[in-house]
């Protein structure tokens, strides 16, 4: 078993008090090489937790984070804090069914402050609780961690605004790598890089330093220091954001000098007020090809360490496609314009971006200033597609209704990524709640493409032929072995035995490919079946699907990668009362991490569980009328 110096020795966070400054940075350097050799293996979010390791062995020294809250924001960066608390032999099982989460997570540990996967969270989590600590009469101290783009999205100045005006003692580390998962953008990465860059105030403020390095301490020439190093960023820099919301700003340091980071944590922690540290960062430090490709090496696959090659799927994903269809598409149109929240390599628009920067627009974490521009944007005649994965947009509900669609004739398209199980980042990142919140909203059509093909006509026709808001999902990866375009009709019968089927099979989307693998193995046993291929979900399609559904066999099983509420199969429970219902789907639950295969087996919709269902069903159905025979 490989060593790893210093790390192995550390059985508890209180011995982190006892080591050097040069032994801290022995462990940060054993702390990087365990990252990189573990998620070599497991995959998982890397450069950003390279990046992030002097900042979090710092903050499990000068706390306790069994008592204290560390809340990470984006919860993804908490690897070195699960190493140091006791999961370094979990990681070889990180983000793998039944192992560790790759987020936040309590119920594997309570140094975990609270679950964390989606951004923007941790100000206003960190002030609860800090207004819990007060209220209740408490001592403990409370620090969000925020940072990897965290700090683009909207909710993170409400929090901080009201954090400061709150005068509640919370500190918050900004771990500034000027990344998400792609470069920052927006006017706040300006002027966080004036902080980090304007040479004129840090000349002045090591000037100032260093004079008063040579004077003998006390209150009066400690306020007299602060007045100082206020007085100068007035003039040279006017004042910062954090500092007009109310934050003592201590910064910009160096989040990869552990001793004045810990020095930084110590000082802020005992000024008993709301604090904000600025620490600069480098994504992906410590491993070459991390640091110079961080947004490559933010989330990846099991790879190769030494020579830091990724592996290339030669299969194409749906999210490839989707941006050579933009591509394809804005070629001929000059009104079509592209919008996402801080996803442009994720959603497949990095293409789009590059030929087309003028009509490409990334918001940076903010989904709900997303979709109420593209509907802006809509409204004043641009074909505007907004991208954004399943599980964020739901951020965006409020936007659907109130800015698209209440006005019914915004023409505005959603591409809706990772729609159904997505796998290894688990609870916080399946999109299994498009469905139920998409079908509650009037004036929303919902198309689910089963293929490339599918999702090539579905996005012209979304474009070009419809005249309300459209949104289409589609999942992560591939598609299978499923290939006709059947996207001009509402539904389809995609297959059907010469006899009378004993079950009808009606699904969208993705899972046409469960539901055949699932016939063909109930053919074999004698049971005879017949599919529907849904293409729209909508009014239109279930009043459609109403006058057909006396002609489907006595037996449906409606099989969908969503939650049980609001789900589809509650629209055909409506239209078919005197028919045997069996549904299939994720149940009214959050869904464990691991692979997409054995989620879908722990959900009952893979093709075997399927046919097991209904061989099941249909077998007690002839049992039972055996016995009302006799």
């Amino acid at each position: 078993m490989k060593k790893y110096g210093i790390l192995d020795d550390i059985q508890s966070t209180q011995e982190l008090k006892k080591l050097s400054y040069n032994e801290l940075n022995q462990l940060c350097k054993s702390v990087r090489e365990f990252i990189v050799d573990n998620v070599s293996k497991t995959g998982g979010h890397l450069s950003s937790n390279l990046g992030i390791v002097e900042i979090a062995v710092a903050l499990e020294r000068e706390f306790d984070s069994k008592r204290d809250r560390l809340v990470y924001d984006v919860g993804h960066q908490c690897y070195v804090h699960k190493i140091l608390t006791g999961r370094k032999r979990d990681f070889e099982n990180l983000r793998q069914y039944n192992g560790i989460s790759g987020f936040l997570r309590p119920k594997e540990s309570k140094t975990d402050a609270c679950v964390s996967g989606h951004a923007s969270n941790s100000v206003s989590v960190a002030l609860g609780m800090a207004h819990a600590r007060t209220i209740m009469g408490q001592n403990y101290d409370v620090v969000a961690i925020i940072g990897d783009g965290a700090l683009t999205g909207g909710m993170a100045y409400e929090a901080l605004n009201s954090a400061g005006d709150s005068k509640e003692p919370v500190i918050v580390v900004l771990n500034d790598n000027n990344m998400s998962i792609d470069k920052n953008v927006g006017a706040l990465s300006r002027h966080l890089a004036n902080l980090r860059l304007n040479p004129q105030y840090l000349s002045a403020k090591n000037q100032v330093k260093r004079f008063f390095d040579n004077v003998p301490l006390g209150k009066p020439v400690s306020r007299s220091i602060s007045k100082v190093n206020s007085a100068v960023k007035s003039v040279l820099l006017h004042s910062s954001l954090f500092e007009e919301m109310g934050f003592a700003y201590l910064g910009p340091i160096d989040g990869h000098d552990i001793k004045s980071v810990c020095e930084t944590l110590s000082i802020a922690k005992q000024m008993k007020k709301p604090v904000i540290i600025h620490a600069v960062t480098k994504k992906g430090k410590g491993y070459l090809p991390a640091e110079q490709k961080p947004d490559a090496f933010h989330g990846v696959s099991a790879f190769d360490v030494k020579t830091g090659t990724l592996p290339k799927s030669n299969s194409q994903s749906f999210s490839s496609v989707f941006g050579k269809i933009m591509c394809e598409f804005a070629k001929q149109d000059n009104k079509l314009c592209a919008v996402t929240a801080a996803m442009p390599s994720g959603t497949g628009l990095s293409c789009f971006a590059e030929k087309y920067p003028k009509r490409f627009f990334d918001v940076g974490i903010a989904e709900e200033h997303a979709v109420a521009m593209t509907a802006g944007m809509a409204k004043q005649g641009l074909n505007a597609v907004c991208a954004i994965y399943s599980t964020f947009l739901q951020r965006g509900y409020d936007q659907l209704i109130h800015d698209v669609a209440i006005d019914g004739n915004i023409h505005a398209v959603f591409a809706i990524d990772r729609a159904g199980i997505v796998g290894a980042d688990g609870a916080t990142h399946n999109g299994v709640f498009d469905i139920a919140f998409l079908r509650s909203i009037p004036n929303i059509k919902i198309l689910c493409p089963s293929n490339f093909a599918e999702m090539k006509s579905m996005f012209y026709n979304a474009l070009y032929k419809e005249k309300s808001a459209i949104a289409i999902r589609y999942p992560r990866g591939t598609e299978g072995e499923f290939k006709k375009d059947t996207a001009s009709k509402l539904f389809d019968c995609i297959y059907t035995d010469d006899e009378k089927p004993d079950i009808t099979f009606i699904s969208y989307g993705i899972m046409i490919n469960e539901v055949l693998n699932a016939v063909r193995k109930l053919k074999q046993q004698g049971i005879r079946a017949e599919i529907i291929k849904v293409n729209e979900i909508s009014d239109r399609s279930v009043q459609s699907l109403a006058e057909q559904i006396q002609n489907f066999a006595k037996n449906i099983a409606v099989v969908e990668d969503v939650v049980q509420n609001g789900s589809f199969s509650e629209c055909i429970a409506t239209v078919a009362p005197n028919k045997n219902l069996i549904c299939f789907n994720t149940g009214n639950r959050f869904m464990p991490h691991g692979s997409v295969k054995q989620v879908y087996e722990y959900c009952g919709i893979d093709s075997e569980k399927i046919a097991e269902k209904v061989k099941y069903t249909l077998k007690e159905q002839v049992d039972n009328y055996g016995k009302e025979k006799t």
